[in-house]
């Protein structure tokens, strides 16, 4: 069997030697490759012990400490600008971008509400009517729905609005034209404003007297009265008070599948960002990867190769030797660069929270409250004129 060769103490990096080569057109990570697989090959102990590794681990070692760095970063960023991320699209490289957070989704997701609620919404709202007839009081609006709204197979209908009301009541509490209506007209003359025209003749009260007044004209008509009323259950209509001539009932609708759908905009499907899978974030450029950050790349491919050259050497507990045996090393090798792979990624985490905008806002405000309590601090300046 050939004898495999192993580091010789120093390398000569060339465009293919990384598994995946996405720095390979590099200039900085190839000059760093070269020196990066010499540290470490010192810092496991040549050249005073063999290292049991070839440049090309070492530069593996190096393109992956590089890529985790990367994803680590813009995993980050993808999750403290998600919401004003989705929904944007796929095409433009974010890698040097600076993320502006808009309320782009807040008012997309508040437009289920505004269809709810009537004041708007994402969901087309469709009119339809139907004929009453005297002496009729119940209607199915749901058979209507099945032979006028054009709907699929399994689908139905959600009444939003009837319109089926009495006049307002403001129509029967004020008339300036006629002169009546608020009851202080006598007020009104006591004050000097009897003697103008009906039509200008105001006097003017709070609203709350307005909105009791109204009330009052509503409950008087749904009391003492058969008020305009009605009653809708599962599009079951029934009308207060019974109709007694023949008319049209208008109303309003939405398709329940149109309303539950979950796809609002099927034409721009495929283009846009819907995942953490698809934000357009590619991997790093070592050349703008400060020193900060190269340190951390460089520490994290030492216990890479650590973990590689400790699977190598756990393959063989011992070794023979003349006249005795030589203990490898390879467990402590392992578990060394586990402990120091995790500490490396929760060290990077930490810092990345450190920066993000809630941390950042909040030490904001320490500040200036601290900036506060330093200011009354300074004596004030009398000034004599």
């Amino acid at each position: 069997m050939a004898e495999i060769p192993i580091w010789p103490g120093s390398s000569s990096f060339e465009s293919g030697d990384t598994p995946f080569g996405f720095y390979d057109a590099d200039n900085q990570f190839t000059e760093s490759a070269n020196y990066v697989s010499t540290w470490c090959a010192r810092r496991l102990g040549y050249p005073l012990v063999d290292i049991e590794l070839q440049d090309v681990n070492f530069f593996a070692c190096f393109e992956e400490a590089v890529t985790v760095y990367g994803n680590e970063v813009y995993l980050y960023k993808i999750r403290e600008n998600y919401l004003s991320l989705e929904g944007n699209p796929t095409g433009s490289v974010l890698n040097t971008e600076v993320i502006t957070p808009t309320l782009g989704n807040e008012i997309r997701i508040a437009k289920t509400y505004g269809t709810e609620a009537g004041s708007g919404g994402d969901t087309e709202h469709y009119s339809g009517s139907i004929p009453l007839t005297a002496g009729i009081q119940d209607y199915d609006l749901t058979s209507w729905s099945q032979d006028n709204a054009s709907l699929s197979p399994g689908d139905s209908i959600e009444i939003k609005r009837l319109f089926y009301e009495a006049p307002p009541a403001i129509t029967r509490f004020f008339d300036p034209y006629a002169g009546t209506g608020t009851g202080l007209q006598s007020l009104m003359d006591t004050f000097g404003f009897g003697q103008y025209s009906p039509g200008v003749n105001f006097l003017l009260m709070p609203v709350y007297h307005d909105l009791l007044t109204m009330q009052a004209i509503e409950m008087n008509d749904e009391i003492r009265k058969s008020a305009y009323s009605f009653e809708l259950i599962n599009n079951k209509l029934t009308l207060f008070p019974i109709p007694t001539r023949d008319a049209v009932l208008f109303f309003e609708y939405v398709k329940v599948s149109e309303r539950d759908s979950v796809i609002k905009d099927a034409a721009s499907s495929g283009s846009l960002i819907s995942n953490i899978s698809n934000v357009p974030y590619e991997n790093p450029s070592y050349t703008q990867i400060n020193t900060v950050g190269r340190q951390w790349v460089y520490q994290y491919t030492l216990a890479l190769a650590k973990e590689m050259l400790g699977y190598i050497r756990g393959k063989y507990q011992t070794v023979p030797v003349p006249g005795a045996e030589v203990t490898l090393n390879g467990s402590d090798l392992l578990s060394a660069a586990s402990s120091e792979k995790t500490s490396l990624l929760e060290q990077l985490r930490g810092t990345l929270e450190e920066t993000s905008r809630k941390n950042q806002l909040e030490r904001k405000s320490q500040e200036s409250e601290f900036l506060k309590t330093d200011l009354t601090n300074v004596p004030m300046v009398i000034y004599i004129g």
